[in-house]
């Protein structure tokens, strides 16, 4: 069965805009899990503009939620996160003036590194993912690296779907990674920009078994509440 990651970045976002406590990513999480979520992902970044050590440490030791921490190769964040011992990390490419990810990992640029970060990981006996571009020759190069998955940036399919725009080069693209990845024993997971719409699309991409979705879905539950939100993208999941 499909599974449904909700990252809750954001709601560290909005406790942070006023310096105090509320509200609560802690409570988040376990509200999230409640609520439906298959797992809770949190980005601590070297700048920590959202996700803080403490909440980190914290989300990471609650009991029945499946933790998915992102991190960079930076070795200092590589430290931390295996001391909070998350069940999942996933690790992706970071720049401190970016507003969101961009992209997907330089992975010939950082190969020796990232193969010794995941080493280190798989020892930990914490599963590895990384985040790359719908790109085959990454795909082989995850492959090489004996990562347990990839996530698959989606946010040029999900720009395309958004404006309007000829989308099915894209979605071919991710599909086609997406079968070649899981030919070859590679788990295959689909974030960044997700709505309704894109993750409908991406859905009936058999391969795809885990998506991470944030932004929107934070966003639409000031609407909605995070409850329905959850519950219609656990419904287009499920569809195929």
């Amino acid at each position: 069965m499909k599974r449904l990651g909700v990252n809750i970045d954001h709601i560290a976002t909005l406790r942070n805009a006023r310096g105090e406590l509320h509200p609560d990513p802690v409570f988040a999480a376990k509200f999230v899990k409640n609520s439906g979520a298959d797992s809770i992902t949190i980005h601590l970044r070297e700048d920590r503009r959202h996700i803080n050590d403490l909440d980190a440490k914290k989300i990471c030791s609650i009991k029945n939620v499946l933790v998915n921490l992102e991190i960079s190769t930076n070795s200092q964040i590589v430290k931390k996160a295996i001391q909070f011992k998350p069940d999942f990390i996933c690790i992706v490419p970071e720049n401190r003036k970016e507003i969101t990810t961009e992209g997907g990992l330089n992975l010939n640029k950082n190969k020796n590194k990232l193969k010794k970060i995941i080493n280190k990981l798989k020892k930990k006996k914490i599963r590895t993912s990384l985040f790359i571009n719908p790109s085959l020759n990454d795909v082989k190069t995850s492959i090489e690296l004996k990562t347990n998955c990839i996530e698959i940036h989606t946010g040029k399919l999900a720009n395309l779907v958004k404006s309007k725009k000829k989308f099915n080069k894209e979605l071919k693209r991710i599909k086609k990674c997406s079968i070649y990845a899981s030919n070859n024993n590679l788990e295959v997971h689909a974030g960044h920009g997700l709505d309704y719409k894109t993750t409908r699309y991406l859905s009936r991409i058999n391969e795809i078994e885990e998506f991470n979705i944030g932004h929107f879905l934070i966003g639409e539950s000031i609407f909605e509440g995070l409850p329905k939100v959850i519950k219609r993208f656990r419904n287009i999941i499920k569809k195929k």
